[in-house]
């Protein structure tokens, strides 16, 4: 019995590589007739570099950047040569003759929100520098640079991230403001330089379509989940029109470009990144599947296992293990879904769910023991169909 194992991250406990591991030791125990095929997801947040960089058979190289609230932090990324990538992935990419080495990074790692304690999560005081070091990091050896932006802690509209670039902010006395954030933008006057350094191609792998501004925009729709206040989202929507203006005036984009779809991921990282370094947006999940191989390796499997820490209807509309089950149960395959607390308004045929966290346990206790109540759920469900 062929299984594959497509997880993503179950948030705040374990990763997609070792939600697959959990799923792959389960199936093991059943015996030489069953077989495990481990395809760790990610929706280009947390383990999206790692995701891709293992699938490509790439290698890893460790940074240390300046976390969003200014705290030194290690993190990681990938190299891959771009002969490793499918196809499909490539194209997509749309990397050229020249660009044999393709450096994967996640925006997760350097700048994001599970970096912080919940008291220390406010974006009017988080920056995005962290990312800006680490693309500096992974420059220096590659050819073009894919960055996933999900899970971000910032609404600086990259501004952090350039300032790691070279690019400077100044105050109305033409002293460059240290630490861009939002809570110091009303001091902003000025925008000087270019980015200093040789940053090749940059392709950024999104799937929100939000635009930067307005009300879906980077802080009326994302901002909350970050720690955002409602008075201070009105202070940086008021804010963002200006300095978004700035931002074009300054690297003569167009004023257009706020209003793009997409560019108010990441809180408003795509938008910095196009701006300053003409960035390409690319369909995140649409390029994770053509990378990993998943219609082809779904196809080959006799059943499929997916999740991850909550499941609802909105996973159905938005990618990882929803956009999972809609392709193997397409494709009639027996599906299994695994969270720690599924929550559909209607059962949905084909699809087995299952919530591993028992009646009654602590959320702080369910969390520390999801490796093996994962893997009694798997076992679970495996022998008894």
């Amino acid at each position: 019995m062929r299984v594959l194992a497509a997880f993503d991250k179950f948030k705040d406990s374990v990763s997609a590589p070792a939600a697959c591991e959990a799923a792959a030791v389960a199936v093991a125990g059943l015996g030489a007739a069953w077989s495990v095929d481990s395809c760790p997801m990610s929706d280009g947040g947390e383990g999206f570099a790692d995701a891709l960089t293992r699938a490509a058979g790439g290698h890893t190289m460790t940074a240390t950047v300046t976390g969003p609230r200014g705290a030194q932090t290690p993190c990681s990324f990938g190299v891959v040569e771009a002969a490793t990538i499918p196809g499909a992935a490539r194209e997509l990419l749309g990397l050229g003759p020249a660009m044999d080495r393709l450096a994967v990074l996640d925006m997760a790692s350097a700048s994001g929100l599970a970096l912080l304690k919940p008291e220390l999560r406010d974006p009017m005081l988080a920056s995005s520098e962290g990312t800006g070091e680490l693309i500096l990091a992974a420059a220096a050896g590659a050819d073009a640079i894919l960055l996933g932006v999900g899970g971000s802690a910032t609404s600086d509209f990259g501004l952090g991230a350039m300032a790691a670039m070279g690019i400077r902010f100044v105050d109305e006395t033409g002293r460059i403001i240290e630490r861009i954030v939002p809570a110091n933008w009303h001091r902003l006057a000025g925008i000087e330089g270019t980015v200093n350094v040789a940053v090749p191609p940059i392709r950024i792998a999104c799937d929100v379509d939000n635009p930067l501004l307005g009300p879906r925009g980077a802080a009326s729709v994302y901002g909350p989940q970050k720690g955002l206040r409602p008075v201070d989202g009105a202070v940086l929507e008021r804010e963002g029109e200006r300095i978004a203006s700035m931002v074009c005036r300054h690297f003569g984009r167009p004023r257009g470009l706020a209003g793009e779809k997409g560019a108010g991921a990441a809180g408003g990282m795509a938008f910095g990144l196009m701006a300053a370094t003409g960035a390409r947006i690319l369909p995140g999940f649409e390029l994770v599947c053509s990378w990993l191989d998943l219609r082809a390796r779904l196809a080959c499997a006799d059943v499929i296992l997916t999740g991850e820490g909550r499941f609802d209807d909105t996973s159905l509309a938005g990618k990882g293990p929803g956009a999972v089950v809609r392709m193997a149960l397409a494709l009639g395959k027996k599906v299994h879904l695994f969270a720690g607390q599924v929550s559909l308004s209607s059962p949905i045929p084909g699809l087995s769910t299952h919530t591993i966290t028992p009646p009654g346990m602590p959320l702080a206790e369910a969390l520390a023991c999801t490796p093996a109540l994962l893997r009694a759920s798997v076992r679970e469900a495996l022998v008894t169909g």
